[in-house]
């Protein structure tokens, strides 16, 4: 039985936040046992529902004053046996880090860090390829390691895609009958629904999305855009000023914003067409294989995460980066004659899972523990 321990800023919703869930449910399944370290969070009771233990250390907290918690860890570290030191975020690295590194090398754990991001490249983020195994989760990071730390072992850096549950995101999924869409389904009556998921930033391509509707309609295609994802901090004043800008223009008609939702599943479900417009590479893609999984098409920028999925699943969803006039022609095709979508069997949960418990167990064994 291995002892495993997964540390992030804290348990909210997000990727990272989700597949250390996911990693976290399949060692309790296969009798190992799990411990995360983070701030609390949403996701915290159902982290501790499925048998792991949740040490509640705000790791994540950008402070001087977190360097505390590095004799802590340690100490819970040695105490608790861990085989497996797991990092996912850069600050919790960090400390993990330098944790680790005051052990004994022949009793402490094995040290691995997964590269979840395409971080600013910098010493503050130079701590992710630290690991003695890293796990890019996408061919476009572990490019993105070996460009811009050319100093990482190639050996070193493991690629374990991210995935999806195929029993949850499935083309037979279907809402639950007192489920009920957040906007009035009457008034959409003949519109297509074309859905932008995601946390609200300038990069993931709203301005994009909201110009793109606008112009499908004054094209005699009528589309409704749901904007699915709230916006925390600066990105909050940047979301205003793209609603101020289509109320001025008239346009607020076109638009649902929904805010953070629990539904999203059931919203891609009932879209004609999910958009990933995001304006720099992102790491892997997790909505759009999700809307895919569910039978639904895409429409992508060619660039980073994102590309991968759709050249295995749905490449004619592929548009250039950038490009709306592409965008806008692809949009109105997929629209009016939605085409096939490939089986997805590369980015399954499953596989993910496998993977990383195999790196954790071949790990520990190379290493005697």
């Amino acid at each position: 039985m291995l002892t495993v321990v997964q540390t992030l800023p804290a348990l909210d919703h997000g990727g990272v936040e989700r597949g250390t869930l996911e990693i976290a449910s399949a060692l309790v399944q296969k009798c190992h046992r799990s411990i995360v370290i983070s701030a609390s969070g949403r996701l915290a009771e159902e982290l501790i529902k499925t048998g792991s233990e949740h040490i509640c250390l705000p790791v994540g907290r950008k402070s001087l004053l977190s360097l505390r918690y590095v004799p802590v860890l340690r100490k819970l570290l040695a105490e608790r046996s861990v085989d497996i030191l797991h990092a996912r975020s850069r600050l919790p690295a960090w400390i993990a880090w330098l944790a680790w590194r005051g052990m004994d090398p022949a009793r402490r754990p094995v040290f691995i860090t997964s590269v979840h991001g395409a971080y600013s490249v910098n010493r503050y983020s130079r701590i992710m390829t630290r690991g003695e195994h890293v796990i890019a989760v996408s061919a476009f990071i572990r490019q993105y390691i070996l460009d811009n730390y050319p100093e990482t072992d190639p050996g070193r850096i493991v690629l374990i895609p991210r995935g999806v549950d195929p029993a949850i995101y499935s083309p037979d999924f279907k809402p639950v009958p007192s489920w009920r869409p957040p906007w009035d389904p009457q008034r959409l009556v003949g519109k297509a629904l074309l859905c932008f998921p995601g946390r609200i930033t300038r990069r993931k391509g709203l301005e994009d999305f909201v110009v793109l509707i606008q112009r499908l309609n004054r094209s005699g295609v009528p589309a409704h855009g749901l904007v699915v994802g709230g916006a925390q901090g600066k990105n909050r004043h940047f979301l205003n000023a793209v609603r101020t800008r289509i109320n001025a223009e008239g346009s607020e008609e076109l638009f649902s914003f929904l805010g953070d939702r629990d539904d999203l599943r059931e919203i891609m479900r009932l879209s004609n067409l999910v958009l990933a417009l995001a304006k720099q590479p992102e790491s892997f893609g997790r909505t759009a294989l999700e809307a895919l999984s569910l039978g639904v098409p895409v429409l992508a920028y060619d660039r980073g995460g994102s590309s991968e999925i759709l050249r295995e699943l749905f490449p004619q969803g592929l548009v250039a980066p950038d490009n709306l006039e592409q965008a806008l022609v692809k949009s109105r095709e997929l629209i009016k004659k939605p085409l096939p979508i490939g089986e997805n069997r590369v980015f399954t949960l499953a596989r993910m899972q496998a993977d990383t418990l195999n790196l954790y167990e071949t790990a520990a064994t190379r290493k005697g523990r």
